[in-house]
């Protein structure tokens, strides 16, 4: 029940007014994939892929081409999955910090790649496409910073919970 809430969470972010780039995506994702099994990605990719028509189609007034959300789509997806095999069975802050790096990453790469193939907004050279990631990078630091601040909350939390209990209670334990 916690992963589905999680992922309103992530719907909710990109659907509220914002100013700077921080979203509950990544890291809601990584969750929801740790906690639920690999076919429910799809539910996540269905939930989010239709707030990406809403926003399209209602806040920013554009036509809606479903080509043109297929990769974003399939990232949604991938990172699902890398959240059931990388932090299901063991969320330390190692594999954590692997997962939210490689989701902000991956993201960066394949989003602004996709956007300079197919654009026109940047020339298809090598400093066509050196200039698309650089004109994101600040994008990308965002991302990475509420990917890992909204991941880092989501697995950190409740193992600083447990250890707190566990030191509570070894410290009861030894009182009595």
């Amino acid at each position: 029940m916690i992963a589905y809430l999680i992922l309103l969470l992530a719907i909710v972010s990109r659907v509220v007014p914002h100013t700077v780039n921080l979203t509950a995506v990544g890291g809601s994702l990584l969750f929801f994939g740790a906690r639920r099994s690999r076919w429910q990605a799809v539910i996540a990719m269905v939930a989010l892929a239709a707030t990406d028509f809403y926003l399209t189609r209602f806040v920013y007034g554009y036509a809606f081409h479903t080509n043109a959300y297929l990769v974003t789509w399939a990232w949604y997806a991938g990172v699902c999955l890398l959240g059931h095999a990388l932090l299901s069975r063991k969320a330390g802050a190692l594999r954590v910090g692997a997962a939210v790096f490689t989701s902000a990453t991956s993201f960066f790469v394949i989003s602004n790649f996709v956007v300079w193939s197919g654009s026109v907004m940047y020339a298809h050279s090598a400093a066509g496409l050196a200039s698309c990631y650089a004109a994101a990078l600040p994008f990308y630091g965002n991302d990475l910073v509420s990917t890992g601040l909204i991941a880092g909350a989501l697995f950190g939390l409740p193992a600083l919970g447990r250890k707190l209990a566990d030191a509570m209670h070894r410290d009861h334990s030894a009182a009595a």
